[in-house]
């Protein structure tokens, strides 16, 4: 095996995902590694793309929308396409991430209050 290419099971400890999160983002066509029988193998741009993969998903986009933005990548090797539709799902969900940090700040508001509440009553 070359060394810029990783086996699965590599794949996973580099990237801690278990097996069944690897073979559900083939399955999804995220990935396409190279195979050999049955043994599967990730190059360098498989690497790349697990690394937007979980990225992404840490940012809260969902699959569908990871995968329809790295498919634009294909359609549009300049990256004009990919950058642009990056933007938007960017400015998207800052404003998702940014209303629900104002809903957290109000619970935890609110909790806090009943709990400083509760406290003083039981003094």
């Amino acid at each position: 095996m070359s060394d810029d290419r990783l086996d699965f099971k590599q794949m996973c400890t580099r990237f801690e995902v278990t097996p069944r999160t690897l073979r559900h983002y083939e399955y999804i066509e995220l990935l396409a590694p190279e195979r050999d029988g049955r043994a599967r193998f990730y190059g360098p741009r498989e690497v790349a793309r697990m690394t937007l993969i979980l990225r992404g998903r840490r940012f809260g986009f969902s699959l569908e929308e990871i995968r329809q933005w790295l498919e634009l990548y294909d359609a549009d090797p300049e990256g004009k396409l990919q950058r642009d539709a990056w933007l938007a799902m960017a400015d998207r969900q800052l404003a998702e991430l940014d209303q629900r940090r104002n809903e957290l700040d109000e619970i935890i508001a609110e909790l806090q209050a009943l709990r400083d509440a509760t406290a003083a009553g039981g003094s």
